[in-house]
C-alpha cells in the first residue's frame, strides 16, 4: 500500500487565502456508535427524528455566511425524510454518502460493505438528482484491517472518502497515515482525504471537529486550523453533526460517564462556533477543493 502519494492539488498563490472543505454527517442523535449499546437499532422507526429542524438551521447559517459545504447523509435519513436531501442540492452543496444505515465498516464483511456503499449511493442520487461521489465511514471506521474497503469504494462509484482519521483513540484511527490527502493505492485508485490534524510532541491531534471541538476553547481551534493553512499551506477538514446543535434532544437512560460526557459536552456553544468558523475561514465543498469540480 502506498501511503505517501499526495493527490495533485493547485496551491494556493501566495497571498491567496486558502478554501477549507466544512463538512456534515448527516445522523440523528441515537443513531450514534456510542449509544449503540443502550439503543435498540430496532427501536430507531419510533424514536422522535430531530434531523430535519436541526438541518433548516444549519443549512439556514450556511446560506446567511455563504458557505457551501459537503453533507455525508445516511440512506436510512434520505428514505424518510427526502426533502432534507433535496435541501442540501437545492442550497448548492455537495450530497454525499454515510453509509445506509450507520454500521461502522469494521463490523461489517465484504459483501455487507459493499451493499451498503451501494444501496446508499443509488438511493441518494435517485433523490438528489445528482452523483455520489464522497463516503464517509460512520466513525471513521475504515483503518489498517479493512483497507479493502478502499477498493469496494472505487468499484461502487465512488471517487474519495474521508474515512480514515489519522490519530490514536480508542474507537478508530490509524495514526501511522498521512495528514494529508493521498492515493492509498496510488494515483488510479480512491482518493482518501482525512479530518484535519496538527503534529505537536511528536503526535497528530484532532484539529478538524466532533468532540474536540466542542471540548476545546474555540480559539485554540481556530488557531490549529490557521496553522495547517499557513504553515502547511493546505485546506483545513472541518466535520460535525445536526445533533451537535440540539440541546433539546431526548437523552438516554443509563449512559456512562464516557459516552455521556463526549456527546454532550458543550452542546450549547456549539451553532455560535459554527457560525464563527462560518465568519472567520473561507469554506467550500470537498468535490471542488480536492476532485476540482467545479
Amino acid at each position: 500500500m502506498n501511503m505517501v502519494e499526495l493527490a495533485p492539488r493547485r496551491l494556493p498563490a501566495p497571498g491567496e487565502r486558502i478554501r477549507n472543505a466544512m463538512t456534515c454527517d448527516v445522523e440523528d442523535y441515537f443513531q450514534v456508535s456510542a449509544f449503540a449499546p443502550y439503543i435498540d437499532r430496532a427501536s430507531w422507526p419510533e424514536r422522535e427524528c430531530r434531523v430535519e429542524a436541526n438541518m433548516d438551521r444549519i443549512l439556514a447559517l450556511f446560506e446567511r455566511h455563504g458557505v457551501r459545504a459537503t453533507f455525508f447523509t445516511l440512506g436510512w435519513i434520505a428514505e424518510r425524510y427526502p426533502q432534507v436531501v433535496r435541501r442540501i442540492v437545492a442550497g448548492g452543496h455537495e450530497l454525499a454518502s454515510h453509509g445506509y444505515g450507520h454500521l461502522r465498516a469494521s463490523d461489517q464483511t465484504r459483501a455487507e460493505f459493499a451493499n451498503d456503499i451501494r444501496s446508499a449511493k443509488a438511493l441518494l442520487e435517485d433523490i438528489g438528482g445528482q452523483a455520489v461521489l464522497g463516503y464517509r465511514a460512520p466513525s471513521f471506521s475504515i483503518g489498517r484491517a479493512n483497507l479493502w474497503a478502499l477498493d469496494e469504494l472505487l468499484d461502487a462509484g465512488y471517487r474519495y472518502s474521508s474515512s480514515i482519521y489519522p490519530i490514536a483513540h480508542d474507537h478508530y484511527g490509524m495514526p501511522e497515515a498521512p495528514r494529508f490527502a493521498f492515493y492509498p493505492n496510488g494515483p488510479d485508485g480512491l482518493l482518501e482525504v482525512p479530518i484535519t490534524t496538527v503534529q505537536m510532541l511528536g503526535r497528530n491531534l484532532p484539529a478538524g471537529g466532533g468532540g474536540y471541538f466542542r471540548l476545546l476553547p474555540y480559539a485554540l481551534s481556530r488557531w490549529m486550523m490557521a496553522k495547517v493553512n499557513r504553515a502547511d499551506r493546505q485546506p483545513s477538514l472541518f466535520y460535525f453533526h445536526p445533533w451537535e446543535i440540539d440541546t433539546q434532544q431526548p437523552r438516554p437512560a443509563g449512559l456512562d460517564a464516557k459516552s455521556r460526557f463526549r456527546h454532550y459536552v458543550n452542546i450549547d456553544r456549539m451553532e455560535a462556533r459554527i457560525e464563527a468558523l462560518a465568519r472567520d475561514f473561507a469554506w467550500d465543498r470537498m468535490d471542488r477543493i480536492f476532485l476540482n469540480q467545479e
